[in-house]
């Protein structure tokens, strides 16, 4: 046969696979409604194992691992088709609306003129005024105790990427994200004034401003001496008499009576960092389109891949995935991701379901949109 017969030989195969597909998703809708009469849950790990050896054994020679693969792909698929038919009706968190006024209680880390302020006044308007904190978990630990209604919390910057310290504290305090912002992060160069470029050695401020902003501290041959936040680094630096600088945002130098020796110097301009404000209670605002959540996976053959396929078979995007070793020695991980969708839409309650019920560990962490 030519290369023409061949693909329509194809072509009519490929008709009756997709028939035998259509007809064998059939039958699994038929078993989601069996198994929910019954009281019987849609994942049987016995009967999986079982149909993927069976398919091992039977497949043609050569073809057993790409077989099971196929297979393993088609029960996914069928899982995921049973869990949405059971919840469609169904609404899976509690929540209230989102309100945002300039009077609600804000924690933010650092002090007066951070980037973090800046964050809140953009989500809660120029009439908030933060209640600042010496550190992330800080701000963490007063929204957990009730003691602020809401946190601001930097968590990527376009330049450096993840601040790691935010994810390793999300595993250790409960809340939710309901709203997120982006800040244009321009950097500068600052010292007490009558203090020379050439006499500083040290330069002070957040380990995320001191990567965004090595070339320029390289060149000027400084040390890079990390602090709790750009504008703390600011504010001592201020208060030194000792021949220090200060990488921070220009309103934060003005604040803090610094002379700014030069602008714009992170190594890529323009420069962003994302923050998440965070509550204790769910809140859902208007056009949530973004969702976050953390898990563990199984330390199993193609367990990554398959979370994976989950969000194409139910068309969400993923948007988002980090990674950071669970701090007990076990050299595990906590996977973070972001994608797009709303808690009311089927197609991610049937996700979000299955995960909570076929995983180990899973968190729903919010559902939110940019403000």
């Amino acid at each position: 046969m030519n290369l023409e017969e061949l693909r329509k030989e194809i072509n009519a195969l490929d008709t009756r696979i997709l028939s035998d597909f259509a007809e064998r998703m059939e039958l699994c809708r038929q078993v989601a409604l069996y198994k929910q009469e019954n009281g019987l849950p849609i994942f049987q790990t016995s009967r999986e194992k079982e149909v993927i050896e069976r398919i091992r054994k039977n497949a043609p020679d050569g073809l057993e691992g790409y077989s099971a693969v196929l297979f393993q792909n088609i029960m996914d698929i069928s899982k995921y088709l049973q869990y949405r038919e059971l919840h469609k009706h169904v609404q899976s968190y509690e929540y209230q609306p989102l309100k945002l006024t300039s009077s609600a209680s804000v924690a933010c880390q650092g002090t007066a003129g951070a980037n973090a302020e800046t964050a809140a006044k953009q989500i809660f308007g120029k009439e908030c005024q933060p209640k600042f904190f010496s550190g992330f978990a800080e701000v963490f630990e007063a929204v957990q105790n009730g003691e602020v209604q809401f946190g601001i919390i930097p968590v990527e910057n376009s330049t450096a990427g993840s601040v790691v310290q935010a994810y390793d504290l999300m595993a250790k305090y409960n809340f939710y994200i309901c709203k997120t912002t982006t800040v244009e992060v321009t950097n500068c160069f600052a010292v007490r004034k009558g203090t020379k470029l050439w006499d500083v050695k040290e330069v002070y401020s957040h380990p995320q401003a001191l990567s965004q902003c090595s070339s320029f501290i390289n060149v000027h041959d400084m040390h890079p001496m990390p602090y709790s936040n750009t504008a703390t680094a600011a504010e001592m630096v201020s208060q030194s008499d000792k021949p220090y600088g200060a990488i921070c945002s220009e309103n934060c130098a003005k604040l803090h009576g610094l002379e700014i020796l030069q602008k714009y110097i992170s190594d890529y301009v323009p420069n962003y960092t994302r923050f998440i404000c965070i509550s204790k209670e769910l809140f859902l605002p208007e056009n949530a389109d973004r969702i976050s959540i953390m898990l563990k996976l199984p330390h199993e053959e193609g367990s990554l891949y398959r979370l994976l396929s989950k969000f194409v078979i139910g068309g969400m995007n993923l948007l988002k995935i980090e990674s950071r070793p669970i701090q007990n020695g076990s050299f595990e991980v906590m996977f973070y991701l972001d994608f797009s969708g709303n808690i009311h839409d089927t197609t991610v309650c049937a996700l979000l379901q299955e995960l909570s019920e076929n995983l180990e560990y899973v968190k729903f962490l919010g559902n939110f949109n940019e403000i």
